[in-house]
């Protein structure tokens, strides 16, 4: 499957970017100017000159807080064959992680992306370990050929809400 299409989504889940809490997203060692909302974002993330790039190394660390509890199915992560992303280990709930701690927390699933993974195709997460997200962080360890700096196209995480209330969405009611 070279290219993803509307059959890619897995049956019953959705492209959560909606539910994606924008000013809480970081990313650490991305370089300049091939940011996170490259790879993230619609419309840049389909754009297949804009990427997110490592910038000290091949390692990189996304944080991705959402606005509502999400349950996370599949992910795909895009990326060139050569400087794509190969060990992925992905986080549900962890905030403030680093480098100097990534490790010391037992991942919630870890993945090693193959060739069709890096061109579309969905990665199924365990996903018991994904039912009640507030937010998710992926760290991408290595890259395809252990080079100095990790290239992704495109990031996009299929799930579905939890039925909940967002609490941000209240507003107070004044008394008469």
């Amino acid at each position: 499957m070279a290219t993803e299409s509307a059959s890619a989504i897995p049956k019953g889940q959705v492209d959560l970017m909606d539910f994606i809490d924008w000013s809480g997203v970081e990313c650490l060692n991305q370089s300049g100017s091939n940011t996170i909302v490259n790879a993230l974002k619609q419309g840049y993330r389909e754009d297949e000159g804009l990427n997110l790039v490592s910038d000290a190394d091949e390692q990189l660390l996304i944080y991705i807080p959402f606005n509502q509890v999400i349950k996370l199915h599949s992910i795909v992560i895009k990326g060139p064959e050569e400087e794509g992303p190969k060990t992925v280990k992905l986080f549900s709930n962890k905030e403030h992680m680093g480098f100097s701690n990534v490790n010391d927390y037992p991942p919630s699933d870890t993945v090693v992306l193959s060739e069709d993974n890096l061109k579309g195709k969905p990665v199924t997460l365990k996903y018991v370990k994904f039912q009640n997200v507030r937010s998710v962080t992926i760290f991408i360890e290595d890259n395809q050929h252990d080079g100095e700096t990790t290239n992704v196209q495109k990031i996009v995480l299929y799930g579905s809400t939890v039925e909940t209330t967002d609490m941000k969405g209240l507003k107070k009611i004044e008394d008469h």
